[in-house]
């Protein structure tokens, strides 16, 4: 799941900036941007149908880096990668957060529980016409049942593979131990997901994407675990990777360009038979950073665009007969701010502040969310104060960050944790050593950068100082997995939409338990105390019941401050009108919904 200049401004005064609260957020919006929403579309997904459309036309796109693999296995790590290679896959069940039901993808499902066993099985049954097909091919491989079991036992189940969706294969039962939950092949279409204790979210834990067994089984057969890691490297001929998704890939041509073709063969169709999508293409260029981006669009070479918060006001005004402009709330995610606990780093002078729970509140007591809002959103965003977003069903109003922006509060803390602020003005440990960190944030995202600046500034004033980092994304997703060193991080990491989603996050035993990631047992008692409420959570199926559990992790989570939110901006999505827009929708939940958009005339 993902899954975000060096130097401070500096700034004399000490007076107070007070967080603005929601009413005072909204009138900021009012004062200055309430006419950007006037002049754009809210058209939220509803639960509605599509119009039929007709095939053709191109659609230009841009991707900020290279894809760095083709392999599914390797691209878990990479986001870039991962949504490059799953344009050809597909997977089992989708999830309509507006509607908050699960609804069949590619395979139905039937849940079925021994209330007496206490055990639970998923059936599933992949559709009838599900193919891996190759471009300029009219030979059709069956998608068959081999494709989830095999990877999910095989890959995803083999440790030495190290796959991100090893650990959630497993159960924690009611005396402590771990069981697995088995895959096992019924047919060729059909297959079941064994439990063997009764889960709250059964289809969250066994949706997975297909994969072509045909090609990965041989591969590990010849060479194990490199064999598979070998395959369908960045450099290989992207016409050899079977698809039975929407798209093929087509060509890749590195720094410059990815092209996708249509898949013809693809199962979803609308009502007059025809197959999803109804683009001929997809040219995706490589840009490399966000400012050739939005110079793309605005010389009308790309199709769509997401503008920047300094850039909202000049594409809302520029739309003309050119294109429409959407908006959406607040993002239900939002990115965060968190701190290297990692003891391989024990020795440095930050692990003992960062392990520090007080140091952390204070942190959080110096994040200027208002001045971030107002400064860097141009007032339209929110604060994120809470840990679960509206759409989780355990969200709750009440359980929210007592830790706000407060500079006199985050003294006082600091001061209770030994820490002094000398006559020079600057922050000290009890040893003596002056506090200094970095703040590593992606290259590419100009807005992570703007809000670096502002916390480093907001530090300033309390005497500690904040170098910011730009580093390479992938980069930064080898600090937090890989090699640890790093000192804190802003980063997003998505919106749990389910309070158990994250089971490689938010447990302490997780690869990406962001501030001290694989712990063989739990280094605090408070992430003890939330690995068993996680584990209880996912196995308590009455609301009453399981709303007392995911209480307590809430308010766990926003007391230790492992993590600090920041905030929940408003976004904006500009598409050509070219496009016949009646398929087109764009909401905070579901974001652009653009797979049944087509050419205007067609």
């Amino acid at each position: 799941m993902i899954l975000l200049p060096a130097g401070c401004l500096a700034i004399a005064s000490c007076s107070r900036t007070p967080e603005l609260s929601l009413a005072e957020i909204a009138a900021l919006a009012q004062g200055g941007d309430a006419e950007l929403l006037q002049k754009t579309v809210s058209r939220p997904w509803n639960g509605g149908g599509y119009v039929d459309g007709a095939v053709g036309g191109v659609w230009n796109d841009t991707i900020l880096s290279d894809p760095k693999t083709f392999n599914q296995l390797i691209a878990e790590r990479d986001a870039d990668s991962n949504g490059i290679i799953s344009a050809t896959l597909d997977y089992l069940v989708d999830y309509d957060a507006t509607l908050r039901e699960w609804r069949p993808h590619c395979a139905f499902y039937e849940i079925e529980t021994d209330e007496l066993a206490g055990t639970l099985t998923v059936h599933y049954t992949l559709r009838e016409g599900l193919f891996w097909t190759y471009i300029d091919s009219d030979e059709k491989i069956p998608v068959t049942s081999d494709d989830i079991v095999f990877w999910y036992n095989e890959i995803a189940g083999d440790p030495q593979f190290g796959s991100s969706g090893y650990a959630q294969q497993f159960v924690t039962m009611p005396d402590g131990t771990e069981r697995h939950i088995d895959c096992v092949k019924i047919d060729g279409r059909r297959f079941d997901f064994v439990f063997p204790r009764i889960v709250a979210e059964p289809l969250l834990s066994t949706n997975m994407s297909v994969c072509p067994s045909f090609l990965y089984r041989p591969a590990k057969e010849r060479g194990g675990a490199d064999g598979v890691k070998n395959l369908f490297s960045a450099d290989c001929n992207p016409r050899s990777i079977p698809s039975c998704g929407k798209w093929y890939i087509a060509e890749y041509t590195p720094a410059q360009r990815l092209v996708f073709l249509r898949n013809p063969n693809y199962w979803e169709k609308d009502g007059n038979g025809v197959s999803i999508p109804y683009m001929e293409q997809r040219v995706f260029q490589i840009v490399g950073d966000m400012n050739t981006d939005f110079l793309l669009f605005r010389q009308g070479r790309t199709e769509t665009y997401m503008p920047r918060p300094e850039e909202v006001r000049s594409v809302v005004d520029g739309q003309k007969d050119d294109y429409t402009v959407f908006n959406a709330d607040g993002a239900m995610g939002a990115s965060l701010w968190s701190f290297n606990q990692n003891p391989k780093n024990a020795a440095e002078p930050y692990y003992g502040w960062f392990t520090n729970r007080k140091f952390r509140q204070a942190m959080s007591c110096l994040l200027n969310r208002g001045r971030i809002i107002s400064q860097t959103y141009r007032g339209l965003a929110e604060p994120k104060y809470t840990f679960f977003p509206e759409a989780n069903p355990f969200y709750d109003a009440d359980i929210t960050l007592h830790y706000r922006y407060d500079p006199e509060r985050a003294l006082r803390l600091l001061e209770s944790a030994g820490f002094v602020r000398r006559t020079d003005g600057l922050l000290y440990d009890g040893a003596g050593r002056r506090v200094s960190f970095d703040m590593t944030v992606p290259s590419a995202n100009t807005v992570a950068n703007d809000i670096a600046q502002i916390v480093a500034d907001e530090c300033s004033k309390v005497g500690i100082t904040v170098n910011v980092r730009q580093l390479d994304f992938q980069k930064i997703i080898e600090m937090l997995t890989a090699t640890y060193d790093w000192q804190s991080v802003v980063i997003g990491l998505g919106a749990n939409l389910f309070p158990s989603q994250g089971s490689n996050v938010w447990p302490s035993s997780g690869n990406l338990h962001l501030w001290h990631p694989l712990q063989a047992s739990p280094a605090t008692e408070w992430e003890a105390r939330i690995d068993y409420l996680y584990n209880e959570g996912c196995y308590t199926n009455d609301y009453d019941g399981a709303k007392a559990v995911w209480d307590e992790y809430q308010r766990i989570l926003l007391e230790e401050c492992p993590v600090i939110y920041l905030v929940r901006p408003r976004s904006f999505f500009a598409i050509r009108n070219k496009w016949d827009l009646q398929n087109v929708y764009y909401d905070n939940k579901n974001g652009a919904m653009t797979e049944h958009c087509f050419l205007r005339g067609l």
